[in-house]
């Protein structure tokens, strides 16, 4: 991390704003239920974004997933047979239509007797009701196969979850869980904070808020060997929209002012120096200067 020290520098030449540093918290929660077989997790530990961090049981849903997925094959190898079915009722009915059509025309013309029509005739509506029969398998088919498919779908998010993976790259800050535990669904199980990039946060008057705007870069000033002996540089992120009292630990160039505005200045911190907690101070760059 770059700094500057400042040479001679002195304290009657006061800051603009004072705070504490601050870090993005993230509280990492199981999103599955069942043993900790896996739980990589340690206070002061520095995990990678998507790294694993812990791995919970997944042994009763790979053996659901294993079931649904023969459930799956059995059904969807008789389609087939179905499709068999349906090929030769249709056969059928073409030829009994050659049949009614030949006894049409016959009876048409007094050649056989009107019962013989109508024999056939109920012949082929049996054989209609047949084809419907078999056609309405082939969508309740579909419609179980997807059923299944939406289940093993379910299932293997579910494992996927079951993997923990680090959300953000930081620096655990507490552990909430132990190896072989058994976890539910939403339990905490540790928080993390990334702390390659850290928030400064101030409180300045009203009558400081017209030197201060989102973007603007300030400098930065943490204890060294002698007190804000060290700039870094920041950039201002986030100005509160409403007036607060004055927190109790921040002192101002206004000797407290009863009403302040909260300010957040991100710091990079790439090199560990900032710690949460840690004080810090921000003086506004004079115009002009780089």
């Amino acid at each position: 991390m770059a700094f500057l020290t400042l040479a001679g520098c002195s304290r009657n030449d006061l800051s603009d704003g004072y705070g504490n540093f601050e870090a993005t918290e993230i509280v990492v929660s199981s999103e599955a239920s069942g043993k900790l077989i896996r739980y990589d997790v340690d206070e002061g530990l520095r995990f990678e974004k998507g790294q694993v961090a812990a791995v919970v049981d997944t042994t009763q849903l790979a053996l659901e997933r294993r079931q649904l997925r023969a459930q799956l094959q059995a059904l969807l190898a008789g389609k087939p047979s179905v499709a068999a079915e349906a090929s030769v009722f249709r056969q059928q009915r073409r030829n009994i239509q050659r049949d009614l059509d030949r006894y049409a025309r016959l009876s048409s013309e007094g050649a056989v007797p009107a019962k013989t029509l109508e024999t056939v005739q109920d012949q082929a509506r049996v054989i209609d009701r047949q084809i419907q029969s078999v056609d309405s398998k082939m969508p309740a088919i579909d419609s179980q196969a997807k059923a299944l498919g939406d289940q093993i779908g379910r299932i293997d998010d579910q494992i996927t979850k079951s993997v923990v993976r680090n959300p953000a790259r930081g620096v655990v800050l507490a552990k909430y869980a132990e190896p072989g535990e058994v976890v539910t669904y939403g339990k905490p199980l540790y928080r993390i904070a990334d702390t390659g990039t850290m928030y400064l946060r101030v409180y300045l008057s009203e009558s400081q808020l017209p030197s201060v705007k989102v973007g603007q870069e300030v400098e930065v000033l943490i204890d060294d060997v002698k007190p804000a002996a060290k700039i870094l540089k920041g950039r201002v992120t986030w100005i509160s929209s409403k007036a607060e009292f004055t927190p109790k630990i921040i002192q101002t160039r206004e000797d407290r002012v009863n009403m302040v505005y909260a300010v957040k200045v991100l710091v990079e911190n790439p090199d560990g120096v900032l710690k949460i907690g840690m004080p810090g101070e921000i003086r506004f760059k004079p115009a002009g200067k780089s």
